[in-house]
């Protein structure tokens, strides 16, 4: 049985004039002259633009809504952290998420009742003038953190927090709490005596390097409004260190430091009670009111 091996298909077969024009007009689209070398050079320009506006564009949406890094310009949280390490900051929290204690946080300078980077000697300066501030506004540079601290979260709003100012622990809601994160050879208050409730919608915070750390301690008036920080100053909470390599890692909460501590206790709203003192024998000043007039 022999197989068949017919003429190969004629492509103009069984077409017209015009389609045939058509045909060969394909085939010589098919075979266009390459482009010019400036030709090739704009192409590519072109999409280095889009690709860099692009992730601009991306980098400004994270820094704005989600992370940001921020450099590290001092010792104060040594050893956790040290000078010059970055960070990559979450500003989910607080937010949807919220702040707990042991949270390590970068907030802007309360500036009360002064700057408390009024003092801080070791600045961070760079080079790259409005191009590297560009880089850094849009995030695909670190914040410089010339208008920021990064400190630990000793206590939230409505805690106690004290300390005899010697060389015994920090109390928070009666508990004293262990801290491992503090750096070797400092004491936890280093002899600044408090005793405070953290107002509402502030946090207490405090470095680990506590010899050297310019925190709530060094801010208060002894009443809690000043040295607490507003949470509207909060940027956010620092989750790990990215820079130096042989620095990086995970800013975990330490849990069992502040797993004993109990909730803080809503303050009464019920009107207090009447004094049954006899007027003539004149009202005996309870111990919160003594303990005002002393500070």
């Amino acid at each position: 049985m022999s197989q068949y091996t017919g003429r190969p298909e004629d492509p103009t077969r069984g077409r017209t004039a015009d389609d045939t024009d058509d045909l060969d007009d394909d085939f010589d689209d098919d075979y266009d002259e390459p482009r010019s070398f400036g030709a090739t050079i704009l192409a590519g320009l072109k999409e280095l633009v889009i690709v860099v506006v692009l992730a601009m564009a991306l980098s400004f949406v994270v820094k704005t809504w989600l992370f940001q890094a921020f450099y590290i310009p001092s010792g104060s949280m040594e050893n956790t952290l040290v000078k010059d390490d970055r960070v990559i900051v979450s500003k989910l929290t607080p937010g949807p998420f919220d702040l707990k204690r042991g949270d390590v946080v970068v907030f802007e300078d309360p500036g009360v009742p002064s700057p408390w980077l009024g003092g801080l000697s070791e600045t961070h300066s760079t080079v790259g003038g409005p191009f590297h501030d560009a880089l850094v506004f849009v995030g695909l540079l670190p914040e410089d953190s010339e208008n920021h601290l990064i400190k630990r979260v000793i206590g939230l709003p409505g805690d106690h927090v004290q300390a005899n100012g010697d060389t015994g622990k920090i109390k928070v809601n009666g508990v004293e709490i262990t801290e491992p994160y503090v750096k070797p050879g400092d004491f936890p208050s280093e002899g600044k005596k408090f005793d405070i409730t953290v107002p509402a919608g502030r946090i207490w915070v405090m470095g680990d390097h506590r010899s050297d750390s310019s925190d709530s301690r060094w801010h208060d008036d002894g009443t809690g409004a000043t040295g607490s920080v507003p949470m509207d100053k909060v940027v956010g909470r620092a989750l790990f260190v990215v820079w130096p390599i042989d620095h990086v890692t995970w800013l975990g909460v330490p849990e069992r430091t502040f797993s004993q501590v109990p909730t803080a206790t809503t303050p009464s709203t019920k009107p207090a009670p009447k004094s049954t003192v006899n007027p003539s024998q004149g009202a005996t000043p309870s111990v919160s009111a003594t303990k005002a007039a002393a500070s």
